[in-house]
């Protein structure tokens, strides 16, 4: 058994982490509890997953889940999602303090004031939104999707928040609806600058470029692929190119090692978490928190029923649709 004492936070040896993911699948399997995990989360806790997805796969296990608990490894909107499509179930959520500071950017109260000044349009909400947000929404997209999704809405004219890299993106490949775009961004992948990436493609001219959609446009102008972070990991593990240059958070490069070992995946160095860009917030969940959150049945997700009926329509449309 592992003690309380090493559930705390603290340097942790390869045994200890060994010893933290076989008691956290322990009591999963005790518990009846499913793991799911964002691929921006720490490798260790990848690991330990039931299923590790970006946020429209992570949406679709939430809702199709026969678990009576769902741990939540990713921020807190992505834990709010899965108790919106899963009400009944008990969502536990290893670190509350990790929020998303794009979905903070944006309130119901903006949207509402959007729609007021532009009573024609429908509101496109990108997953990475808090609950109130979705509730006053018509639709949920995710970068994965979200082209399609737009194609498909009957109106002319979008309302699309809160992220205005992936609005733009979105708009370039839907030039006939009209868009009204809020300002807000993930700071994270606005931290990649073309200059940077101009740079790793000098240095590895052999090299493929694959881009997030919430990336600078002019970082995304610089690219061979665009795309979700599992559209990310299909072109980067099959494309011809012996090296990929990656412009996206670092987690993802635990996945795209497992998927296709045999590849060079090169991340910008802008931050300090190995020397890579990094969503700090995502890697505030630690496997120590995982396991204490499923031992206690710590930090429960909880929402006002009206805004998980209210928030769940927008969602499951976006299930529809995609």
């Amino acid at each position: 058994m592992v003690t309380l004492e090493l559930a705390k936070d603290q340097e942790l040896t390869q045994q200890d982490i060994g010893k933290l993911q076989e008691e956290i699948r322990r009591l999963a399997r005790e518990k009846n509890a499913v793991i799911l995990a964002h691929y921006y989360q720490r490798p260790e806790v990848q690991d330990i997953a039931d299923f590790v997805g970006d946020s429209l796969e992570l949406s679709r296990r939430a809702s199709q889940t026969e678990a009576d608990i769902i741990v939540f490894c990713g921020v807190r909107f992505m834990c709010e999602t899965a108790k919106i499509v899963n009400p009944t179930k008990k969502v536990l959520h290893p670190n509350p303090e990790s929020g998303c500071p794009m979905a903070d950017m944006i309130t119901a109260k903006d949207v509402l004031r959007l729609r007021e000044e532009h009573p024609d349009c429908e509101v496109v909400a990108y997953v990475n939104t808090n609950a109130d947000v979705k509730a006053v929404s018509d639709v949920c997209v995710t970068s994965a999707n979200a082209i399609r999704i737009v194609q498909k809405l009957q109106s002319k004219k979008v309302i699309f928040v809160p992220d205005q890299a992936l609005g733009n993106w979105v708009k370039r490949h839907v030039p006939d609806k009209e868009f009204v775009i809020w300002q807000g961004f993930c700071p994270p992948h606005f931290e990649f600058t073309a200059r940077e990436v101009q740079k790793l493609k000098e240095l590895y001219p052999d090299a493929k470029v694959a881009v997030h959609p919430e990336c600078h446009p002019k970082v995304i102008e610089l690219a061979d692929f665009v795309g979700s972070t599992s559209q990310i990991i299909n072109y980067a593990t099959a494309c011809d190119a012996k090296r990929v240059i990656v412009i996206t958070e670092v987690g993802l490069k635990h996945t795209l090692m497992k998927k296709n070992p045999s590849k060079e995946y090169i991340f910008p160095e802008s931050m300090n978490y190995c020397g890579t860009v990094y969503c700090c917030t995502m890697k505030g969940i630690t496997l120590p928190k995982v396991y204490q959150t499923l031992k206690e049945e710590l930090n429960e997700v909880t929402l006002p029923e009206d805004i998980i009926e209210r928030a769940k329509r927008p969602i499951l449309r976006m299930l529809e649709l995609s």
